[in-house]
């Protein structure tokens, strides 16, 4: 984590445990996440509730606290985990249930037969013959329904579990799903950086890393509301998804920050595409879908890092954010990389539009 990250995280954790405090809720993890994602600011949703509290003159009591956890935090992705894992063990715990009353069945069934191997070698009447292979007549159809009975079930079985993978499938890619912008979130960009980094280790291969952040959202989003703010994270991030292909990934970073991760492209090639992303976002002019009111424009500023031999995923996301800190000061939508910093190139060179 840089230095900056760490300094972020911290002032959100301060903000949060004040946040507690001044409430009187209890400091509970759940209430503590529920208040740092506030303070945050990534789900407005969540923030547009808690702001109109305050404007009331209230603050989230501890029941008003789980009720807004419940509804905004408490994902239903673990409870649908354990409702696929409490199905899969039903299922094989009825497999095992078959498969024992089928071995019991052929046990009887082979101890039968022993017996009847042992009457045959002596003398029997005709009549003890006859009763001898009506037994064994009736305990061969008995195992044969056996057999039939287990063959179903294990085809049942089947059938179930390969809807229960599935569903494991989909609450997967749920879960590396941000639900807002419906591109990846956090944790899929952790797994994808952390992947593209071993491939580009192991293979030689250029990667690059490009992060972005909607110039004054916050501004726009007082202005304008939460509801048209998340028009605004949906655009950019169907703008960045649209930008990129192949094995890039586009996720959201937090708040009004993206991310994407560029295997197979060296410094000059995230540059270009960069530089589309950024033309492309300024050229959309926004409205207000409820009254058609025309918004105006939106910018983004980029901060661009290619993957050097010694990087780490942390070392790597540091110099990306030290180019889009360099972008935002030097007047915003633009893009710069770190050949401008080593360089000591001003900023302005990479310069686009006049920054919003």
């Amino acid at each position: 984590m840089s230095d900056q990250e760490f300094k972020r995280a911290l002032g959100y954790a301060n903000a949060a445990f004040d946040l507690l405090k001044r409430s009187g809720i209890p400091a509970y993890p759940q209430f503590y996440e529920l208040l740092y994602t506030y303070a945050t600011g990534v789900n407005p949703s969540l923030n547009n509730r808690i702001n109109a509290l305050f404007r009331n003159g209230d603050s989230p009591s501890e029941s008003v606290a789980e009720a807004l956890y419940n509804e905004f935090l408490k994902s239903d992705v673990n409870d649908r985990m354990t409702a696929v894992s409490q199905r899969m063990h039903a299922r094989i715990d009825a497999v095992h249930d078959a498969i024992d009353t089928a071995m019991t069945t052929a046990n009887a069934y082979s101890g039968s037969l022993q017996s009847a191997s042992g009457d045959l070698s002596r003398d029997i009447s005709a009549a003890a013959m006859k009763a001898l292979s009506v037994k064994l007549l009736a305990e061969t159809r008995q195992m044969q329904d056996t057999n039939r009975s287990l063959e179903q079930k294990l085809q049942a079985s089947r059938d179930d579990i390969a809807a229960l993978q599935r569903d494991l499938d989909d609450v997967r890619r749920e879960s590396l799903l941000d639900p807002l912008t419906k591109i990846a979130n956090r944790k899929s960009f952790d797994e994808g950086l952390a992947a593209a980094i071993a491939a580009a280790s192991i293979n030689g291969d250029p990667l690059s890393l490009m992060l972005v952040d909607i110039d004054n959202f916050k501004n726009f989003n007082d202005s304008y509301g939460h509801q048209t703010g998340d028009q605004v994270l949906r655009l950019v991030a169907m703008t960045l998804k649209s930008n990129i292909k192949g094995k890039d990934l586009a996720a959201r970073y937090g708040g009004e920050e993206f991310v994407a991760i560029l295997p197979h492209t060296d410094i000059e090639g995230a540059i270009i595409v960069a530089e589309n992303i950024r033309r492309a976002i300024q050229a959309k002019e926004l409205l207000k879908r409820s009254t058609n009111e025309k918004l105006g424009r939106i910018t983004a500023s980029f901060g661009i890092a290619a993957f050097g031999s010694t990087d780490t995923a942390a070392s790597l996301i540091e110099r990306a954010d030290r180019c889009l800190y360099a972008a935002k000061h030097a007047g915003r939508n633009r893009v710069i990389n770190e050949n401008d910093l080593v360089n000591d190139l001003l900023p302005a060179k990479r310069a686009g539009a006049t920054a919003a």
